[in-house]
């Protein structure tokens, strides 16, 4: 036997058996390179830690090494993300975000009703999915990703099976939409208003949302959290619809708090802060440690995969939520550009 043919597999068990001090370096370099930042001298060499970067190395990770900490990957994904958008407030005018956000917020209605009536006669009249999983899904792509399986899964009181199903396919293609929706953004001439629209609605987890956003510019990131925070209230009826419809009685709602607390930072920056230089200052700089602090978070949703979630998937529920991201993606786009 070749040596060649024994390197791979040794590699792949190094990997494993060390995968908890290669996390623990990864994110010491992240967070190192974040910090530095706010040097001025050692600003050329950590511009290339943006936010594609990290969930790309968290994903990379996660394949490579398998799955290190998922406990604590979980609680800071969930925690630092709601923390990073409350940040965001307080470097945005509320007057200026919601003019922003106005032409977006009509059609965001008309989206979320389309969206699931289009992803459930895909998934369960077509392909023929698990009634719940379809729904999921369906919801998922409709609002804000994982946050509405969340809340819709708990009044649905779906199977831990399909949950993982539905959770795995948005969680997958939320992580591509980051990479490939700038690209074509600037491919298609689009300006910071239009993509932020585009990324807000078409677009699945609000990590990947901001991220893609300040990928663009200052302006797309306002318009796409805006618009994005704006349509995950909707998690709120689509939970009361669930519990009619399916009739479940006694399914828990959950409802996301942390918007709130994101229009209340909107509203202090706008009234009080942005009134005197040294408030302005304050909340420059924490709008900038929310901005370094989301970076970091999408590290650790990357992390969060891992090779089982892939596996079951499956291909039915994979093709039902391509479809319906496609289906979204082009209506608006359509929308947006004509």
């Amino acid at each position: 036997m070749s040596s060649s043919t024994v390197s791979a597999p040794q590699e792949a068990n190094f990997l494993q058996r060390n995968n908890k001090l290669i996390y623990k370096v990864v994110v010491a370099v992240l967070v190192l390179c974040l910090l530095a930042w706010y040097i001025p001298a050692c600003k050329p060499f950590t511009s290339w830690v943006t936010p594609p970067i990290a969930l790309f190395s968290g994903l990379a990770f996660a394949l490579l090494c398998g799955q290190a900490y998922p406990k604590f990957n979980k609680k800071m994904s969930k925690y630092l993300l709601q923390y990073s958008v409350v940040g965001l407030g307080f470097g945005m005018n509320l007057e200026a975000s919601l003019a922003s956000g106005r032409e977006g917020m009509a059609f965001t209605v008309i989206s979320v009703v389309g969206t699931l009536l289009i992803g459930w006669i895909i998934g369960t009249k077509f392909l023929k999915v698990n009634r719940d999983t379809s729904y999921l899904i369906s919801s998922g792509t409709a609002i804000c990703g994982g946050s509405a399986i969340a809340a819709v899964g708990s009044v649905l009181k779906a199977k831990d099976s399909d949950m993982s199903v539905a959770l795995g396919t948005i969680f997958i293609l939320n992580a591509i939409a980051l990479f490939i929706f700038p690209p074509i953004g600037h491919a298609l001439g689009m300006d910071e208003q239009q993509f932020g629209m585009w990324a807000a609605i078409a677009i699945h987890d609000t990590s990947s949302v901001v991220g893609a956003g300040a990928a663009y510019g200052e302006k797309a990131l306002e318009v796409a959290t805006t618009i994005k925070l704006t349509r995950a209230l909707w998690i709120i009826p689509l939970a009361l619809f669930t519990s009619v419809i399916f009739n479940r009685k006694g399914g828990k709602i959950t409802i996301p708090w942390f918007i709130l607390f994101f229009v209340l930072a909107m509203v202090v920056n706008t009234y009080l802060l942005s009134t005197t230089e040294v408030g302005a200052a304050i909340g420059s700089t924490v709008n900038s440690l929310a901005r370094q602090s989301l970076t970091v978070t999408l590290f650790f949703i990357g992390a969060s995969l891992s090779r089982d979630v892939i596996k079951q998937v499956g291909i039915k529920p994979m093709i039902q939520g391509v479809l319906l991201w496609i289906v979204i993606s082009v209506a608006t786009l359509f929308y947006i550009l004509w």
